[in-house]
């Protein structure tokens, strides 16, 4: 079932009724030549946890979730372990889930110790009557609502004790560290997921440790609705990726499921969001996109978007470019 090759998404076939999709993306970014596979390998392994959900009867939110727990644990990504150290030496994690049967959504922002945040998102969607929890309000509704926290040191990695100290001490030697450690653009950005059940309903989440050295509190694109993330079973399924400030300036993954409504297929709804981000903003990102019946399309403006699609059964992962 694994072909690790780069792929081309311009085709817009529809799926049978009935046939699930899923795709996890692992960030746009300027990807090192020493993380392409490692990146490629771990939304290869999303995908296909998500995939085995659908096909075992899941629905499209379960698999999201769970694609994107994947990616938390991998300590490639951007998200949950591996993130990214703010200003203050600090990991601080956003997230959201969304499902396309009735707009209902849950996200949290700027938690410290919790492992897998779009968990806290998805049980905030279910067990809340709010939409967004933040900071320690959120920790603290996990704990009263039994998911557990983790010693936020847990989260940490050398690779980000390293890049953190060498971006913030002059003393510090960065010469003979390697490109992932002393490159302002490593390890990038947002992961996500989108998927299609054989229900045909949709879901989308997104998670992120955001960006690095960022001030304290900070919070990018990726929890808020219709610019980290966005679903609607009439249209289709978003997560995106980037540079949160410019890609919530055009609420991103909502103006691609926009594009979706005009008739466009899923490539093309994805090509114009990036066009629009390009046009108004001096941001750089990219989306992928799940239409409604299945067609799948990526677009980006950085060198590299780690993505893996399995539809009918054929997992499909490589760096788009």
């Amino acid at each position: 079932m694994h072909k690790q090759r780069p792929t081309s998404h311009r085709q817009a076939q529809e799926r049978l009724p009935g046939s699930p999709v899923i795709i996890a993306h692992g960030g746009a970014w300027e990807i090192p030549d020493d993380l392409r596979k490692k990146a490629t390998d771990g939304c290869s392994r999303a995908a296909t946890i998500g995939w085995e959900i659908l096909t075992s009867g899941g629905s499209a939110l379960e698999a999201v979730e769970a694609a994107v727990r994947t990616l938390e644990d991998d300590p490639t990504f951007d998200a949950g372990r591996g993130s990214v150290l703010n200003a203050r030496g600090e990991i601080e994690l956003d997230a959201m889930i969304m499902d396309g049967r009735d707009l209902n959504l849950g996200a949290v922002m700027a938690v410290k110790r919790i492992r897998h945040p779009v968990t806290l998102a998805r049980l905030i969607l279910t067990a809340s009557e709010h939409t967004i929890l933040a900071s320690k309000g959120a920790e603290i509704f996990a704990c009263e609502h039994g998911l557990a926290s983790c010693p936020s040191w847990e989260l940490v990695v050398d690779r980000e004790v390293a890049r953190w100290r060498s971006a913030t001490s002059s003393e510090q030697e960065t010469e003979g560290l390697p490109a992932a450690v002393t490159s302002g653009d490593s390890p990038g950005d947002t992961v996500g997921a989108v998927a299609l059940d054989a229900a045909g309903h949709l879901a989308a989440a997104t998670s992120t440790g955001g960006t690095f050295n960022k001030h304290p509190g900070r919070v990018g694109d990726s929890p808020l609705v219709g610019c980290g993330a966005y679903a609607d079973d009439r249209t289709g399924a978003v997560s995106a990726t980037g540079e949160g400030e410019h890609l919530m300036k055009i609420v991103i993954s909502k103006s691609a499921c926009d594009f979706l409504e005009r008739g466009m297929t899923a490539q093309e709804a994805a090509d114009a969001a990036i066009a629009v981000l390009t046009e108004r903003t001096d941001g750089r990102g990219g989306i992928v996109v799940l239409g409604k019946r299945g067609d799948v399309g990526i677009a980006h403006t950085t060198s590299g978007l780690a993505h893996a699609t399995v539809a009918e059964g054929h997992l499909t992962s490589g760096i788009h470019a």
